[in-house]
């Protein structure tokens, strides 16, 4: 499965929006809906 539909598959798993989980990744809630749609490479580490 290709990173941007892994990640909104676990986060809506998870119970937690965009918001919540950019707010735990220090990145602007804009940054994961980019990721989640693979316009944005994962570039945080």
């Amino acid at each position: 499965m290709a990173f941007n539909k892994n990640l909104k598959n676990l986060r809506k798993q998870a119970g937690i929006t965009q918001d919540a989980l950019a707010n735990a990744c220090c990145v602007h809630y804009q940054t994961v809906s980019k990721w989640e749609r693979g316009n944005l490479p994962f570039s945080i580490l």
